[in-house]
């Protein structure tokens, strides 16, 4: 069930008719990934951003892609302007992982929150030298399924770089700055 209807970002109620099961970050969401033992797909953008619309409209309207989705992941969309704090982490785990950042951000993260493969807008069909979006959650899905221990690293290796840049991960709880405390 998609649950972005009551969510306080006009953004994210944007996507509250999209046949994805979105979720708001929180610790049901990540508590949801383990339990059923799936990824979570993080996808981060904002209402002003092109091709998160064309991202949005080309595979999280698309009732294929959307079923491929709630099957194999656990779907979670963040408003960069709301959660700076995510946009952050993710954007330097991006970055680090294919050397540019951008929106929409679309990561695939353990149930912990440990980044293992990122990128930005996915096509909906292979071109210019990019897999289609169903081509990565495929791909993404059979990697968990049976290459876990290579996962692991790879979240790990991302963690220890995130460490050593800004600090590490962040948990499900909205970190107010001394102003608002």
């Amino acid at each position: 069930m998609n649950r972005l209807g009551e969510a306080t970002s006009p953004y994210l109620r944007q996507h509250a008719g999209n046949p994805v099961h979105w979720r708001e970050w929180d610790a049901d969401a990540l508590a949801r990934a383990r339990e059923r033992d799936v990824p979570i797909l993080l996808s981060i953008g904002y209402a002003a951003c092109h091709w998160c619309h064309v991202m949005a409209h080309e595979s999280f309207e698309d009732a294929a892609t959307a079923a491929l989705m709630n099957e194999h992941f656990v779907n979670i969309k963040v408003d960069r302007e709301e959660r700076p704090d995510l946009d952050a982490v993710y954007m330097n785990a991006t970055v680090a992982m294919t050397g540019h950042g951008g929106w929409p951000m679309t990561c695939f993260l353990t149930p912990e929150g440990a980044p293992f493969y990122c990128g930005t807008y996915f096509p909906n069909a292979p071109r210019h030298g990019m897999p289609s979006f169903t081509q990565v959650l495929t791909a993404i899905a059979e990697t968990w399924r049976t290459r876990r221990t290579d996962v692991d690293a790879a979240a790990g290796a991302a963690v220890d770089a995130l460490r050593a840049q800004a600090g590490g991960l962040p948990d499900a709880q909205v970190h107010l700055g001394p102003e608002l405390a």
